[in-house]
């Protein structure tokens, strides 16, 4: 189930199964840490072993007994190929790589929605003030039967068909067939340039400790998280925790530029090199705008790439403190060579260095099966709920050892150790909570039975502070539950009660109050925020 942890779960049940598409789409993990710059890929046929694959295909499309699609053999062929390289080296489908660009660069053409597919029918969570949904009209709890001539409600409408047919090019108008309450109504939307900020949230913890959570590194993560600490300092920012936990990566370079504004003038922060990348090197400039501040940085078991690139420079030049669990695990660099028919190669092409020269990468000689299954035997062997005291003694290669910029040994080859470790509290977490989340039961309880287009609470701090799950609401969960083949369990039900509060809680907060209120309300009982704290003052 990858590490079953409760921010993983509540966090890939909020982002990766509930808000699909629309205003936010989950990067994809394997093409994170990617250079900005794109390759120039020669076509096939170069070469007697090229010509070989081109004649065996033509062969194939022109005397096999049935019709078969050799542009899909020839995709199998390519997949085939880059399975025997790294774990991180994929081809992109050109609806994939489509995708994947554009999480990464912040925009797309859309309407400004988020939504959630509840009853196989899309549910509308939330509209973006101003945007062209909101113009024409779109209410959050709208239901979207049709899209155009596309039925978007019943089984038989993927989460890919939806995307496509809600982007289009800017100007254009997409006719939605929607429902609200009992009435059926069309509504025309003209798509226009839609801008994601790559800040999940940013808020003050108290009146002297800002707060920024970051879950991808994209074209405009410096710029979005500048405009975040501007914010913060007028608030009285003088202290900062960055969340970089469930963060998967993304461009090198927006790694660079967000770790740039907490060091000084000419520090190095990475560098990269491979057999066919020189040595680069990445200096921190005279520009930080939080280069004096005490500074805290999250990081977990599914922080990877570009997160442990911020995390590695912070923690060998004594910048912050790290707390958390130990990362991912991810020390190869891609760079995106397109085909020139919207598909492409996101090819490894380099290894980085955090600035004390340890590579973080973890093994992948058995397999990227193992390679990716290694994050979930971790709550297994006991990794995850320890002390984190004894974990280097096997984790790391201790052949080979590291010293941050005050003395303190480091080791490379599994992940970065954060600096102060924090288990994973295990209490409530029982099996029966962990189908609960991963069978989507808590995100529609939400939506079909405590979310409504108006909200009893004012404020997020409010719902925080009142929220409590009832015995009925609690009875009616569980029968959804049983509808879900979860068998009941009266034992672990109870002890995961209070849990699933909680969650609930988070979930109805994002569904009020956007990202920040789910941030906020996930975050009021968080052991790893709280620690922070402590070590702040």
């Amino acid at each position: 189930m990858g590490s079953l942890t409760r921010k993983n779960l509540l966090i890939a049940a909020a982002y990766a199964s509930v808000l699909i598409a629309g205003m936010v789409l989950g990067p994809k993990f394997s093409g994170e840490n990617k250079n900005t710059r794109n390759g120039s890929f020669l076509p096939f046929g170069l070469g007697d072993r090229s010509e070989k694959i081109e004649r065996l295909l033509r062969t194939i499309d022109e005397n096999y007994v049935d019709s078969i699609a050799v542009d899909t053999l020839e995709d199998k062929a390519i997949e085939e190929i880059v399975n025997q390289l790294d774990p991180h080296t994929t081809y992109l489908a050109p609806t994939e790589a489509k995708l994947l660009a554009e999480d990464l660069e912040g925009n797309f053409n859309g309407i400004g929605i988020e939504y959630y597919i509840l009853n196989d029918t899309i549910l509308v969570t939330s509209v973006t003030p101003g945007g062209p949904a909101d113009k024409s009209g779109l209410l959050r709890g709208d239901q979207i039967l049709k899209i155009n001539n596309f039925s978007s409600s019943g089984s038989h409408a993927s989460a890919t068909q939806i995307v496509q047919n809600i982007r289009g090019k800017t100007g254009t108008s997409v006719r939605l067939k929607i429902k609200r309450a009992n009435n059926v109504k069309i509504v025309d939307v003209v798509r226009e340039q839609i801008t994601i900020s790559s800040i999940d949230a940013s808020y003050m913890l108290n009146n002297e400790t800002g707060y920024v959570k970051i879950s991808r590194f994209g074209d405009q993560t410096d710029e979005d998280f500048i405009a975040s600490l501007l914010r913060l300092q007028k608030a009285g920012l003088k202290n900062l925790v960055l969340d970089l936990r469930q963060n998967g990566g993304g461009y090198l370079n927006s790694a660079t530029e967000l770790a740039d504004q907490f060091l000084g003038n000419k520090k190095l922060i990475v560098y990269t090199e491979g057999a066919h990348e020189p040595r680069t090197e990445y200096y921190a400039t005279s520009e930080g705008r939080f280069e004096q501040g005490k500074l805290i940085v999250l990081i977990d078991e599914n922080s990877a790439s570009a997160s442990e690139i911020v995390a590695g420079a912070v923690q060998d030049l004594d910048r912050g403190t790290i707390i958390g669990r130990r990362s991912f695990g991810k020390g190869l660099v891609q760079e995106q060579f397109d085909f020139g028919d919207g598909s492409a190669l996101s090819l490894t092409v380099a290894r980085y260095y955090t600035p004390s020269g340890r590579s973080i990468q973890k093994s992948y000689k058995k397999g990227t099966d193992d390679y990716y299954g290694e994050v979930g035997l971790r709550m297994k062997n006991g990794e995850l709920s320890s002390d984190g005291k004894h974990l280097s003694d096997t984790l790391y290669d201790k052949e080979h050892t590291y010293v941050t910029k005050n003395g303190k040994v480091v080791y490379g080859g599994g992940g970065i150790m954060p600096d102060i470790y924090v288990p994973v509290d295990t209490s409530g977490y029982t099996p029966y909570y962990y189908e609960l989340s991963a069978k989507g039961v808590l995100n529609d309880f939400v939506f079909k039975y405590l979310a409504s287009n108006e909200s009893q609470y004012k404020t997020v701090d409010q719902l925080i502070k009142d929220f409590r799950l009832s015995d009925a609401g609690y009875l009616k969960l569980k029968q959804i539950a049983v509808k879900r083949d979860i068998q009941e369990n009266e034992r672990q039900a109870v002890l995961s009660r209070k849990l699933v509060e909680s969650d609930l809680k988070a979930l109805l907060a994002r569904y009020y109050f956007g990202d920040e209120g789910f941030y906020r309300a996930l975050n009021a009982g968080d052991r790893v925020i709280a620690r922070s704290i402590e070590v702040l003052k």
